[in-house]
C-alpha cells in the first residue's frame, strides 16, 4: 500500500487530542490510513480516529521489526520433546480409588463457590453456512437445543447438584457481541440467573501488510483480527472479569470452547487433582485418532510443559511408539483447561506476556484507489496469542487423560468430519453407553453407531452414574428416547 498524499498539517481534527493521535500514526510511519480523509464525512473522520485511539502502536513497532522486517529464514534450533507424565483413565481398583478422592476434592471446591467457567465463543459459524455466533446454531438430536442452551443446562445442573453458584463467562468477539447477548436475552438465559452470565469482548490486533503497513477495511476504518484464544486471558484482565471473580471469592476458572458437545464442565475428577497437586494450570488430553490427526499434543518441550503443534512433528516423532504399541506422543489437546485465578493474573503482568504468532494469510481490504479487493496471493500478517504458551510459566501442572469419545466432539465443519452429524452422532452414542451401563438392551449398527435417537438433557442426568439412579430400569428402547 502506498503511503498518503496528505501532510501532516493538513490532516485538519476537532482537538488537541486528535491532533496528538495524528502526530503519533505519522511518527510511527502509518499516514496512509488519512488517503482519502477529505472524502469522508465527519462521522467517517470520527469513525477512524476512534479506531485508531484503540491501536498499540509500541506493540504493533515491535512486532513489525520481530516478525516482518526481522522475519530472517533461519534453520530451527532442534528442540527436546519427551511424552510428559499424565494421570491415566482409571483401568484398576488403585486408579479408581484416586480418582474418586480427587472426585471430592473437586466437589468440595463446587460446593464452596470457587470455581466459575469461561466459554470461549467468539467465532460465527461461517463455515458451517451460517453467519451467527456458533453457540446458537441447534445440536441437540431431538429438540434441537443450542449449543448454549446444552452448556447452560449443565451449568445449571451442576449447581443444583452441589447447591452452589457458578458464575459463567463468555468471551464474545465485536463480530458477534450483540447478537450473542440478544439471544441469551431472548431465552431468558436458559433459567439461569441474569447476575451470574456475564459477557465480555476478545482483544483484537490491526492487520498489517507485508511490509509492515496498516491494512485498511474502508476509505474510514483499518483492518483489525481476534488476537488468538490466548487473549482471553488478558481480556480477562482488562474487562474486568478478574475483579469480578476475586470479589466472588473464585479461585478456580475452567475454560473451554464453545464447539465442543461434550465438554464435561466443571469436571470434579479433573478439578480435584490439580487442586490436590498444587497446580496453576492443567490440560486435559485426550487419545489421538491416528498418527497423521492434525491436532496439537501435549508434551516436554526443552523441559517445559508445551503445547507442540502438529506441523511442528517430524514424521518419526508423529509415528513413534511406546512398548505397549500406543502413540508415544499421543496425548491431543482438546483445548480443555483449568487456570487459577492468581496465576491468570501473574500472567498479566508484563514479564509473563505471552508471546504473539505472526500468521500470513489472504485478506481482503481497500487498495490504493478505495476500492475492496479479495486478494489472489497471501498479502497479510495477522497476530494471535495462543493460550497453552501459560503452560510453561504454570509451575506446576497435572496432565489428565480422558476417554474421547466421552469428552470430545467439536463442531467445525458443515458436513464431514467434525460437523453437526458427527456431533450429534457422538451425543447418541454417549447417552447409549449410559443406557448400556444402567442395563438397557441398545442396537448398534456395524459401525458402532447406536441405531435410533437419544437425548439426555443435562438437568436429567449429567452422568452415566447419575442416569442409572434415575431411569425406569425396565425401560425398552424402541428407537427414540427422549429424557428431558
Amino acid at each position: 500500500m502506498s503511503t498518503g498524499k496528505l501532510k501532516h498539517s493538513e490532516i485538519k481534527t476537532e482537538n488537541d487530542s486528535d491532533k496528538l493521535l495524528v502526530e503519533k500514526v505519522f511518527s510511527h510511519k502509518q499516514e496512509h490510513v488519512f488517503r482519502w480523509w477529505n472524502d469522508l464525512t465527519i462521522n467517517g473522520q470520527k469513525n477512524l480516529l476512534n479506531q485508531l485511539r484503540l491501536v498499540d502502536f509500541t506493540l504493533l513497532q515491535c512486532l513489525t521489526e520481530k516478525h516482518i522486517k526481522g522475519n530472517k529464514l533461519t534453520s530451527p534450533e532442534a528442540a527436546t520433546l519427551e511424552p510428559p507424565d499424565i494421570i491415566p483413565i482409571p483401568q484398576n481398583d488403585s486408579q479408581k480409588a484416586r480418582s474418586d478422592e480427587a472426585g471430592k476434592i473437586g466437589e468440595d471446591a463446587i460446593g464452596a463457590g470457587t470455581v466459575a467457567v469461561v466459554t470461549v465463543a467468539g467465532g460465527l459459524g461461517t463455515r458451517l453456512g451460517a453467519n451467527r455466533p456458533k453457540g446458537t446454531l441447534p445440536i441437540s438430536p431431538i429438540m434441537g437445543k443450542s449449543i448454549f442452551q446444552l452448556h447452560a443446562e449443565k451449568i445449571h445442573a451442576i449447581m443444583n447438584k452441589y447447591d452452589t453458584v457458578i458464575p459463567w463467562y463468555i468471551m464474545t468477539s465485536l463480530n458477534n457481541d450483540e447478537m450473542t447477548r440478544s439471544f441469551f436475552e431472548e431465552n431468558r438465559f436458559f433459567g439461569l440467573n441474569t447476575d451470574n452470565v456475564s459477557f465480555f469482548t476478545q482483544g483484537v490486533l490491526p492487520v498489517m501488510d507485508l511490509q509492515g503497513k496498516l491494512l485498511m477495511d474502508s476509505k474510514n476504518s483499518i483492518v483489525t483480527s481476534p488476537n488468538g484464544h490466548g487473549g482471553t486471558l488478558l481480556a480477562l484482565k482488562e474487562r474486568g472479569i478478574l475483579s469480578n471473580m476475586n470479589q466472588r471469592g473464585i479461585k478456580h476458572i475452567f475454560y473451554h470452547q464453545i464447539d465442543n458437545i461434550l465438554i464435561k464442565i466443571a469436571d470434579p475428577v479433573y478439578l480435584g487433582y490439580h487442586i490436590r497437586e498444587g497446580a496453576k494450570m492443567s490440560p486435559k488430553v485426550v487419545p489421538k485418532a491416528d498418527p497423521e490427526e492434525k491436532v496439537g499434543i501435549v508434551g516436554i518441550k526443552d523441559g517445559h510443559l508445551d503445547t507442540i503443534e502438529y506441523s511442528e512433528l517430524s514424521n518419526e516423532e508423529k509415528h513413534a511408539l511406546n512398548p505397549d504399541g500406543t502413540l508415544k506422543f499421543g496425548m491431543g489437546n482438546p483445548a480443555i483447561y483449568l487456570l487459577d485465578v492468581d496465576f491468570v493474573e501473574k500472567i498479566n503482568e508484563s514479564h509473563f506476556a505471552l508471546p504473539y504468532h505472526k500468521a500470513v494469510k489472504k485478506v481482503p481490504c481497500v487498495d490504493e484507489n478505495g476500492c475492496k479487493t479479495k486478494p489472489s496471493e497471501n498479502n497479510a500478517a495477522k497476530f494471535e496469542m495462543f493460550i497453552f504458551d501459560a503452560l510453561k510459566h504454570a509451575g506446576k501442572s497435572i496432565i489428565m487423560e480422558v476417554v474421547r469419545e466421552d469428552e470430545f466432539s467439536p463442531v467445525k465443519n458443515a458436513e464431514g468430519k467434525d460437523s453437526p452429524d458427527t456431533a450429534k452422532q457422538s451425543m447418541i452414542n454417549m447417552f447409549g453407553r449410559w443406557l448400556q451401563e444402567a442395563g438397557i438392551e441398545i442396537p448398534k449398527d456395524e459401525a458402532g453407531n447406536v441405531k435410533g435417537t437419544i437425548e439426555i438433557s443435562p438437568l436429567y442426568a449429567l452422568d452415566a452414574k447419575e442416569l442409572k439412579k434415575k431411569i425406569d430400569h425396565e425401560i425398552v428402547f424402541t428407537g427414540e428416547l427422549n429424557l428431558q
